[in-house]
Formats: structure tokens, C-alpha cells, sequence
């Protein structure tokens, strides 16, 4: 049973009711690429937990857990204005997700902005990784300047793993280089089979309250993909990717791709054209 975290979860609730004016944007599903890869397949070390709710098998080394989270861990660099704040340890959660300030055994989702520590969220569902067929949460640090969480053919609530999920979290510092078209957080998804946990009132891994995927600043402003909590999420993000930098604002906002990119400054530079050709006639 998960009566520590079905307590939490009501406080969560209380907390989204009682801020009405809350900011969430929507990212659009049309925002997200085809990705038949990772980024990549080198996954790192098994996370274990320091903590967390319903059987979170605290310090086992397999990482077999539901509910469990892990930190805090140092990024090994500082994200910078994440809705204005600056982070140099995340705390990993089984759950589909990282934090900051604090680890979350929450696992029925309320959309990230209903998180109660500011989240990164690839895909915030009740993950649970002690099924036979269940794989478990990985980090790799062995890039400077970059972290990467990889939860690897992971099973759902209650101890299933007749459907499996793998999606992967990419975080870079300040001192990472970007190539072009990428940004400082990525988010990649392989094969996406479930979307929803038992107790979150689904069934062979769907109804009830799907994931949500996005960012939250712990007060309940977020930003969210289109598609988060409700119903077919998993189908939308299956093999896709996206990236996002943070604007001056302290806002993820997705990066566009090359060739829109590219579309975009050949629109630019044909109304610069435009112009200059009214000023000289």
C-alpha cells in the first residue's frame, strides 16, 4: 500500500487548489522529433535509493524500487535561473523525474507544476522496477559538465512488467559546449508501452491518471507538454526526442529544429531584403 505517498499527494492537491492563478504553458506536441535512438546507449551507474516512499529498498544495490529517490547528488556544475533559481544538486526519483531542494515519492501525477519541489520531468508516472522483467534507473556523469538519467525498460505499478518504458533525461551546465540544434536539457524516449500505474486508477497500464511530461517550479507554474495527462502519452512521445534552453526569463522554452531554424533566418533575411528595397525605391 501507498499511504505515505496518497498523503503527500492530497497535500499536493490542496496546494493546486489553493493556487488558482498558477502560470502553466503548454508545449506543443508538434514541438517534439522523431528519434529512433537514445541519445545514448551508455547508461552509466545503477541509482540507488537514499529514500522515498512504498517499498524503496533503501541502499539495495540491484536499485530495485517503487517510490524511491536518490540525493542529493552534485550535477557537478550549476543550472543557472531555472524559474530564477540556481542548483547544484538533483535528487533522482523513480517516478520518471528529478528535483531540486528534495527528494518526490509522489506518483499519481497532478502535471508537473503540482510537483512540491521545482521538477524536470520526462515522464512523471508510478514507476516501479521490482518486476522480474523490469529494468532499473541508471545515471551517467562521465561527461564534464553533463548528466544523464536513463530509466531502462522500467515497469509500472504494481510490481508489473508485461509493459515496458525507457526514456532518458539529458541536463549540461554552463560549460558544456551545444552543438547545433541541441540545447541544455534534452528529453528522448524509446519504446513507450504504459502510461499509468495501478493505484493511480489504471488498468494493464492505462486510464486512470496518465503521465505527465514537463517542468515545474514547485508553486505550481510549469510548463507541459500538450498531451501530458491524458489519455495516448505514452503513443505521442514514443521514439520521439526534444531539447530546451533556458531563457533569460528562467523558462524552458524548446529549441527549434536545424531546418526551422534554418527556414526561420531565410524568412528574416528575405524580409530584410524586402525592406531595403522599399527604403531605396
Amino acid at each position: 500500500m501507498k499511504l505515505v505517498s496518497k498523503a503527500g499527494l492530497a497535500i499536493a492537491a490542496v496546494l493546486v487548489a489553493g493556487h488558482a492563478a498558477a502560470a502553466v504553458t503548454t508545449i506543443s506536441d508538434a514541438s517534439l522529433v522523431n528519434s529512433p535512438n537514445l541519445y545514448t546507449n551508455d547508461f552509466g551507474a545503477v541509482v540507488v535509493t537514499t529514500g522515498g516512499g512504498n517499498g524503496a529498498n533503501v541502499g539495495n544495490v540491484s536499485g530495485r524500487n517503487d517510490d524511491g529517490f536518490s540525493g542529493p547528488i552534485n550535477l557537478g556544475f550549476t543550472l543557472n535561473n531555472f524559474f530564477g533559481h540556481d542548483y547544484n544538486q538533483f535528487y533522482i526519483n523513480n517516478n520518471g523525474n528529478i528535483t531540486f531542494n528534495g527528494g518526490l515519492a509522489a506518483y499519481t501525477p497532478e502535471g508537473p507544476q503540482g510537483a512540491t519541489q521545482p521538477v524536470i520531468a520526462p515522464f512523471f508516472a508510478d514507476v516501479d522496477t521490482r518486476g522480474a522483467a523490469s529494468g532499473v534507473v541508471h545515471l551517467n556523469t562521465s561527461n564534464a559538465n553533463e548528466v544523464i538519467v536513463t530509466w531502462d525498460h522500467v515497469g509500472y505499478y504494481n510490481g508489473h512488467s508485461d509493459k515496458l518504458d525507457t526514456f532518458q533525461l539529458v541536463l549540461r551546465g554552463p560549460g558544456y559546449s551545444v552543438p547545433a540544434g541541441e540545447g541544455q536539457i534534452g528529453f528522448f524516449w524509446g519504446t513507450m508501452q504504459w502510461e499509468t500505474g495501478d493505484a493511480s486508477n489504471g488498468a494493464n497500464g492505462f486510464g486512470g491518471h496518465p503521465a505527465a511530461v514537463g517542468f515545474g517550479d514547485g508553486v505550481n507554474n510549469g510548463f507541459v507538454l500538450e498531451s501530458s495527462l491524458h489519455n495516448g502519452v505514452s503513443g505521442v512521445v514514443d521514439h520521439k526526442s526534444i531539447w530546451f534552453n533556458i531563457n533569460d526569463a528562467g523558462n524552458p522554452t524548446p529549441v527549434p529544429e536545424p531546418e526551422t531554424y534554418a527556414l526561420m533566418l531565410a524568412g528574416l533575411a528575405a524580409l530584410g531584403f524586402v525592406a531595403r528595397r522599399r527604403k531605396s525605391s
